[in-house]
């Protein structure tokens, strides 16, 4: 292609690109609509005539426009061009679709008005079109098509009609058992035993609802041996049957009396550093506790394990009340969720109501819509009509418009030419230094040089900087700097071994404290446990909180009222 046509290709493939959106719509519809038997594979080809038909018809002219359409199939072409030119389709859709991309007033005045100025043009080149095609089809040469003749065959009498034969009596017929009709009795026990479990899962939630705590009480036989050991432990009786970890405290503390007993507390077990540095720390706190004690007493203070005794009791009765709350906060939460249960069903159906009124208001709005939207159709054809009666009349005015486009059309081309000459010499120009250019830098890299340096290990580097130094400098101070660091590793390493054996001698101190210790506790533990047997245990277990029956009572009849409520619904 020369200068000219390649320039009116490229704009033609960047028109395409650009507008791609809007041409998409008419081609699609076309697919849909009236283009059913056409390949996929000529899409493009549709794209093309669509755009220049839309954007390029003005410059084209009407006869290059033919002449283009007129080069490629004659009945795909009259097809398109039929679908694409109709008045109507561009009043409704086509503008309303384009209108989606780009403003509604510009799309009007810029493409969809020119374009129903050139229709009825377009459509003399369509009606050739039509003429073409059937002159085409008239001189295709008809064969002769063969004609079947009729065998001349012998009539067949017409048979004689068959006596009919006798209806014989139908055999009566033993009635519908009654049982058809009732329905089976394992249906009715099922249901029966349906209901039977169903009541006997209520009894088991009721149940576990009001005992939820009796999973942590204990059993009798071992109850007996607590509560004696609770007397020796100075731990309130109260505690027990709400904190069942207190329960694996007990038993080990009579597993240790046990052994107390069989006099087996000096076995030896062997400690590590941590656990004789911290058994040491505690008989070390004991000890300034005790003495701690000893100078309070011999000051004069009182002794404290009377107090001690008073503080127990009421921290028993503070947990206590605080477990009475808890609990009382627990069913008032259940009870809280149940009354939110009913709640729940009450809005439900309430929502229900609504939903009713919202669909009776949702079928009369779809009336009140469908009637404005016969109107709005209406009004459209009316429209429709007027302007394709306005067009008749602007032919002459389309003429010269045509006339004075194709005169700036040739203009703009002479310019182009013009412009496409300067810019092929200033390209000319430009290869032509960078010819010289590559050809003065190989002529200096065909130059000898020297590839062999020669280097000093005494002499810096010469970058001006005043940490510079030789190369024999940096080996020397490496070497300064190994004999400092391994120095530095043999001290460490000396105070690590000083600091180990001192740590070895304290834990052995420390063992020879805990052994004193451990034989003077086991003594006092003796004593102690002597003194244990002579009391006795005594006091009544608590009974629950009124506060918790009436809530375990209003949670039960708040559940039986959401059954019922439930049912209704």
């Amino acid at each position: 292609l020369n200068v000219t046509e390649g320039k009116s290709v490229m704009d033609t493939l960047a028109g395409c690109i650009e507008y791609k959106s809007l041409l998409d719509v008419v081609v699609n519809a076309f697919f849909v609509r009236d283009g059913r038997c056409c390949l996929i594979s000529e899409r493009n080809l549709y794209i093309v005539i669509c755009y220049l038909a839309t954007f390029q018809l003005e410059e084209l002219g009407l006869q290059q426009f033919s002449r283009i359409v007129k080069s490629l199939d004659t009945a795909k072409m009259q097809k398109f061009l039929r679908f694409f030119f109709n008045a109507l389709y561009l009043n409704t859709w086509i503008k309303d679709e384009w209108s989606q991309f780009y403003d509604s007033l510009y799309v009007k005045e810029n493409w969809i008005d020119p374009l129903l100025r050139w229709q009825p043009k377009v459509q003399q080149l369509i009606e050739q079109l039509t003429d073409i095609l059937s002159n085409r089809t008239a001189t295709v040469k008809s064969s002769t098509v063969t004609r079947p003749k009729e065998f001349n065959l012998t009539v067949p009498k017409p048979r004689a009609i068959p006596i009919p034969l006798p209806i014989p009596p139908l055999e009566k017929r033993p009635p519908v058992p009654p049982s058809t009709y009732k329905p089976p009795k394992e249906k009715k026990q099922l249901e029966e035993i349906k209901t039977r479990n169903r009541r006997k899962a209520e009894d088991l939630l009721l149940k576990a609802n009001t005992n939820q705590f009796r999973c942590a009480t204990m059993k009798p036989e071992k109850g007996e041996v607590c509560y004696k050991i609770l007397y020796y432990l100075k731990i309130p009786q109260e505690i027990v049957p709400f904190f069942p970890q207190y329960l694996e405290v007990v038993w080990e503390l009579v597993l240790r009396q046990y052994f107390e007993e069989l006099q087996i507390d000096n076995i030896p077990i062997k400690l590590n550093a941590a656990a004789i540095l911290r058994e040491g720390a505690l008989y070390q706190r004991k000890m300034e506790q005790e003495l701690k004690r000893i100078e309070n007493l011999l000051r004069g203070a009182g002794d404290p394990s009377e107090f001690l005794e008073w503080q127990k009791q009421m921290r028993g009765k503070d947990l206590e009340e605080q477990l009475t709350e808890i609990e009382c906060r627990r069913l008032q939460g259940k009870l809280s969720h149940e009354e939110a249960v009913l709640a729940h069903q009450n809005v439900t159906q309430e929502n229900k109501k609504k939903a009713d009124l919202m669909r009776e208001e949702k079928a009369e709005l779809m009336h009140q819509y469908a009637e404005k939207r016969l109107q709005e159709q209406k009004e459209m054809r009316e429209l429709v009509e007027q302007v394709v009666e306005g067009h008749k009349n602007a032919k002459q005015a389309k003429v010269k418009l045509q006339k004075y486009k194709q005169q700036i059309v040739q203009e703009v081309c002479e310019e182009n030419r013009e412009l496409l000459r300067q810019a092929l010499e200033e390209e000319e120009e430009k290869l032509r230094k960078r010819y010289e250019l590559i050809q003065q830098i190989r002529a200096i890299e065909c130059l000898p040089s020297l590839r062999h340096k020669f280097v000093d290990l005494t002499e810096t580097g010469g970058h001006g900087l005043i940490c510079e130094m030789s190369i024999v400098e940096l080996r020397e101070r490496l070497a300064l700097l190994r004999e400092a660091q391994k120095a530095a590793e043999e001290e460490k390493r000396d105070q690590i071994i000083h600091e180990k054996q001192a740590k070895e001698q304290l834990l052995l101190d420390k063992l020879d404290q805990i052994s004193l210790f451990r034989a003077e506790l086991g003594r006092a533990a003796a004593l102690k446990q002597e003194e244990k047997k002579r009391k006795s245990q005594s006091g009544d277990r608590p009974m629950k909180d009124e506060r918790i029956l009436n809530l375990q009572k209003k949670i039960v009849e708040k559940t039986m009222e959401r059954k019922k409520q439930a049912g209704l619904l």
